[in-house]
């Protein structure tokens, strides 16, 4: 008998002849090879999100590394770094192709298989996992290159990186909200846009302590702030388990509110079709 396919591999045939269900690790797996597959087809989608922290970084350090420096202890390469990365990605997903599964019907056709309807979601995940530890890892080699170095050493370049999958993995809720709400590729590309409010509202550019008015107030609530603080305390002041909590609970918060809303969007396309 011929090994079963892509769609019809949540189920296997018992020694009785009788079809039963595989394991939720497998249903992930049979979603994540196609999905990594698929990206692994398409290596250009990665230029549109080097090219903006490319640009961000080579711009900020040409304008304002001279005039941040003046503040003692700030290496603004090293301050840098982590706008950069977060800009390469936040709002990378699989949400395009997840778009195409439904407008092509594969979707429905995963969903009269055996397949675990979570696993539709988390196998995509897998993928975007894969696509935000390559644009992390191509960052901090931007940055070596930039000169910048770790005072955590090859410890805190691996937790810089958790970090950094972890904050994308979290954002993807929003896409893949739009995806399966709307069915519609140019509202997922849109998507993006519920960033850079939070993106722009935080201490990108100067350190919280040079932010005045309501610019320093609203930064104190912005989550992202956290992020940018306890990722820099990895490259410039060492092991801080304070900020570095504070950016695990912010990478927590996010993943809470975007997965609740993206499983329920699921729920909601399955049960109406």
């Amino acid at each position: 008998m011929s090994a079963p396919s892509v769609a019809e591999g949540t189920a296997t045939l018992s020694g009785s002849g009788l079809v039963r269900p595989v394991g939720i690790f497998t249903d992930i797996a049979t979603v994540a090879r196609r999905s990594v597959r698929s990206l692994l087809r398409e290596p250009e989608a990665m230029a549109p999100a080097l090219i903006i922290p490319t640009f961000f970084f080579i711009v900020n350090i040409g304008a304002l590394e001279s005039f941040v420096e003046r503040t003692p202890g700030i290496d603004y390469r090293a301050f840098q770094i982590p706008v950069a990365i977060i800009f390469a990605v936040t709002g990378v997903s699989r949400a395009s192709v997840l778009v195409v599964d439904i407008q092509s019907g594969y979707l429905d056709r995963m969903l009269v298989t055996p397949v675990r309807r979570t696993t539709l979601l988390l196998g995509l995940m897998v993928a975007d996992i894969v696509l935000a530890l390559s644009l992390s890892s191509v960052v901090i080699v931007m940055g070596f290159i930039a000169g910048v170095r770790y005072e955590t050493g090859l410890l805190g370049i691996v937790v810089f990186l958790v970090l950094a999958v972890a904050w994308s993995l979290a954002f993807t809720g929003f896409p893949y909200t739009v995806a399966l709400r709307t069915g519609n590729p140019a509202a997922v590309n849109s998507s993006f846009l519920i960033f850079f409010p939070f993106a722009f509202l935080t201490p990108a550019y100067l350190p919280r302590d040079l932010m005045t008015g309501w610019m320093q107030t609203v930064a104190a609530w912005n989550p992202v702030t956290y992020l940018l603080e306890g990722m820099r305390s990895l490259l410039s002041d060492g092991w801080e388990p304070a900020a570095l909590g504070k950016a695990v609970a912010a990478i927590g918060g996010l993943a809470l509110v975007t997965f609740v809303m993206a499983f329920r969007s699921l729920a909601r396309r399955v049960a109406t079709g």
